[in-house]
């Protein structure tokens, strides 16, 4: 299960996002999670069609996306979304 945050330096929602999935990878530790810039990760933002900062999107493990979370989520629905992804 692979989780990708898409945030940007001078969000303060992506701070709030950074304290919830540190508390998912305290719970779920198997899980992968990358945080991508969205101006240094450019070219991966537009593939994933990021459009706003804070975006969340858990993966499955055949890179199938099974939730995308624009602002900040919640830890149950981080969690819910990683239980959909195994």
């Amino acid at each position: 299960m692979n989780l990708l945050f898409f945030s940007s330096n001078f969000c303060e929602p992506c701070m709030v996002t950074r304290g919830v999935l540190l508390e998912v990878a305290a719970l779920v530790p198997a899980a992968k999670i990358a945080e991508l810039d969205v101006v240094r990760d450019a070219a991966e933002a537009e593939k994933a069609g990021i459009r706003v900062t804070p975006t969340v999107v858990v993966l499955a493990d055949d890179g199938s996306e099974v939730f995308r979370a624009e602002g900040v989520p919640t830890v149950n629905q981080v969690l819910v979304a990683l239980a959909k992804a195994v």
